[in-house]
C-alpha cells in the first residue's frame, strides 16, 4: 500500500500499444490485442515521471520520461517516443485526434517538469556529492494493478467498437428461377469464353512468334552446319600438310574447341525447338477446349431459349385459368342472386298459402 500511495497515475488515456521490431527496426509489433490503459505516473519519492500500462498482469510499456525523449506524431491517430534505456520505440494508436494530441501535450509538460527535476536533481548531487537513487527504467517499483492505472473517469477514453456490416438480404422467394439460373449460365459461360478468347490471341501471338523464331534458328543451323563442315575440312587439310608446325596444332586446337562450342549450341537449339513443339501442341489443346466451350454455350442457349418459351406458356395459361375463374365466380354470384329471389318469391307463396288455410 505505501507503494500505490507512493506513486499516482496523473493522466490517463486508452490506445492500442505497439512495439518497433528490434530485428528490422522498421515494422511495428502489437504487444496489445485491444485498446488498454495508459497511464503518466509521478513517483515524488525519486522525483521521475513514468509512463505505464498494463495488459492484465504483464507491462507492457514501463518508460521513464527524460528531457532527452521527443513525443513525435506520425499520423492523425498515431505517434511514437524512443526510449534509449529499455532499447526500443513504443508506439501508439489512438481512437481519435484530439487524444492523441492531449497525449503529446502531456508527454511535453511532464518531460519539461523532468528536465526541471533534473537540473535541481544535479545542483543538490553538487551539494550534498551524494549520488543519485534513480532506479533502472525496466523494474517496476510498485505492484499496480490494473484497477491503479485507471485513473479519473474523466480522462478514460473507451475504444472505438467497429461496426458490423449489415446482413446481406436473401433472395427474394416470388422470384422466377428459370430466368435468373439461365442469366447467371449465360454470364458464366461468356466471362470463361472471353477468358479463352483472350489465351487464345496470346497463344496465337506466340505461335506466330515460335514460328519465325524455328525459321530464324533453322538457317542459323545450317549455317553453324555449313561452317562446322568447313571447318572439319580445314581441319583434315592442315592434318594431311607434312611436317605440321606447332601454329597448326593450336589452330587445329581452336577449330576443334569452336566445333564443340557450335554442337553445344546446335543442341541447345534443338531443345528450344522441342519446346516450342510443346507449347504449339498445347496451344491445339486450348483451342479444342475452347471449341467445346463454344458448343456448349450453344447448347446452353438453346435450352435457355426453351425454358423462355416454357415459361411465357405457363403465364399465359395461368392468366386465362385466372380469367376463367373470375367468369365463373361471376357466374355463381349471378346464380346465387337468382336462387335467392327464387326462395322470397317461395317464402312468400307460402305465406299466401299458409292465410289461405287459416281462412278457409
Amino acid at each position: 500500500m505505501s507503494h500505490l500511495r507512493r506513486e499516482q497515475p496523473i493522466f490517463s488515456t486508452r490506445a492500442h500499444v505497439f512495439q518497433i521490431d528490434p530485428n528490422t527496426k522498421k515494422n511495428w509489433v502489437p504487444t496489445s490485442k485491444h485498446a488498454v490503459t495508459v497511464s503518466y505516473f509521478f513517483d515524488s519519492t525519486r522525483n521521475v515521471y513514468r509512463i505505464i500500462s498494463l495488459d492484465g498482469s504483464k507491462a507492457i510499456i514501463n518508460s521513464t520520461i527524460t528531457p532527452n525523449m521527443t513525443f513525435t506524431k506520425t499520423s492523425q491517430k498515431f505517434g511514437q517516443w524512443a526510449d534509449s534505456r529499455a532499447n526500443t520505440v513504443y508506439g501508439l494508436g489512438f481512437s481519435s485526434e484530439s487524444h492523441l494530441v492531449k497525449f503529446a501535450e502531456k508527454f511535453a509538460e511532464f518531460k519539461e517538469a523532468a528536465r526541471l527535476a533534473k537540473e535541481k536533481s544535479q545542483e543538490k548531487m553538487e551539494l550534498t556529492s551524494t549520488p543519485s537513487q534513480e532506479s533502472a527504467p525496466g523494474d517496476l517499483q510498485s505492484p499496480l494493478t490494473s484497477e491503479s492505472i485507471n485513473g479519473t473517469d474523466n480522462d478514460r477514453v473507451t475504444p472505438d467498437t467497429p461496426q458490423h456490416p449489415e446482413a446481406r438480404a436473401e433472395p427474394s422467394q416470388n422470384a422466377l428461377p428459370f430466368s435468373h439460373s439461365s442469366s447467371s449460365i449465360n454470364k458464366h459461360w461468356e466471362a470463361e469464353l472471353a477468358a479463352l478468347k483472350g489465351n487464345n490471341a496470346k497463344l496465337t501471338a506466340a505461335l506466330l512468334e515460335s514460328t519465325a523464331n524455328v525459321k530464324q534458328w533453322k538457317q542459323q543451323l545450317a549455317a553453324y552446319q555449313e561452317e562446322a563442315e568447313r571447318l572439319h575440312k580445314r581441319v583434315t587439310e592442315l592434318e594431311c600438310v607434312s611436317g605440321q608446325t606447332t601454329g597448326i596444332k593450336s589452330q587445329k586446337t581452336e577449330l576443334n574447341r569452336t566445333i564443340e562450342e557450335l554442337e553445344l549450341a546446335l543442341k541447345a537449339k534443338e531443345e528450344e525447338l522441342e519446346r516450342l513443339k510443346a507449347e504449339v501442341e498445347s496451344a491445339n489443346e486450348f483451342r479444342s477446349q475452347r471449341d467445346s466451350l463454344i458448343q456448349r454455350l450453344q447448347e446452353t442457349e438453346v435450352r435457355n431459349q426453351t425454358l423462355e418459351a416454357q415459361l411465357t406458356d405457363l403465364e399465359q395459361r395461368l392468366e386465362s385459368s385466372q380469367l376463367e375463374r373470375e367468369a365463373f365466380r361471376k357466374s355463381l354470384r349471378s346464380l346465387l342472386e337468382l336462387l335467392d329471389s327464387k326462395i322470397f318469391e317461395l317464402n312468400e307463396l307460402r305465406d299466401a298459402l299458409a292465410k289461405l288455410l287459416e281462412g278457409s
